[in-house]
């Protein structure tokens, strides 16, 4: 099992930068959270966890990689449209799924040339992608890229923690560049407790 790396220095910067953020890693501590590093298995993953629940994902998940044997562009390219959506997904969603599959095997995305582009080319590039939003890249930056400073907006459970931390009823759109800029350059790292904060505030 591979979790996203940081440490000690990560948590001290923040910390210093910000006294709401020091208390939550205080309260928490160091906090696991698992990464895929395949890029193509995260970013299906990602779009599975579009609009639903967490544990509704990971059983659509299961299903799908039980159908599959492994989510990898060969053996989902080998599976019918109606093979995805009976593993639980839309119409709609199994044809994201199967158009970023084609777009692997016909050789239009590499994942290998993204891994060297910026956070914001890799957006761009993938956000052109049918099915494919800035979350879903986001999450993939994270969870399978392990890149240190995705502080997302478009993410509920972010601005729930943000609301939770910070005293706000509303996280405003306006006010996302202040939390990115306080906490960058490891706004990741910020998500994660964050997330944590959300979770125990339900």
């Amino acid at each position: 099992m591979i979790f996203f790396n940081y440490g000690d220095k990560e948590k001290e910067y923040l910390s210093k930068r910000d006294n709401v953020m020091k208390g939550l890693i205080e309260k928490y501590g160091h906090i696991e959270r698992e990464v895929n590093p395949d890029p193509f298995s995260a970013l299906v993953s990602s779009i599975i966890s579009q609009q639903i629940s967490t544990k509704a994902a990971i059983t659509v998940e299961k299903r799908l990689l039980d159908k599959s044997g492994e989510l990898s562009a060969n053996k989902l390219d080998a599976l019918t449209l109606e093979d995805i959506q009976e593993c639980g997904l839309s119409f709609r969603k199994s044809g994201y799924i199967k158009g970023i599959t084609g777009a692997v095997i016909e050789g239009q995305l590499d994942f290998e040339r993204l891994k060297a582009l910026s956070d914001e080319e890799i957006i761009k590039t993938l956000v052109s992608l049918k099915g494919v939003g800035k979350w879903t890249v986001e999450m993939m930056l994270i969870f399978s890229f392990g890149r240190e400073n995705v502080l997302s907006f478009d993410d509920l459970g972010i601005r729930r923690g943000i609301e939770s931390a910070y005293g706000l009823d509303e996280v405003k759109k306006e006010q996302h560049p202040y939390f990115r800029g306080l906490f960058s350059p490891y706004g990741t790292v910020a998500s994660l407790y964050l997330w944590e904060e959300s979770s125990n505030r339900q």
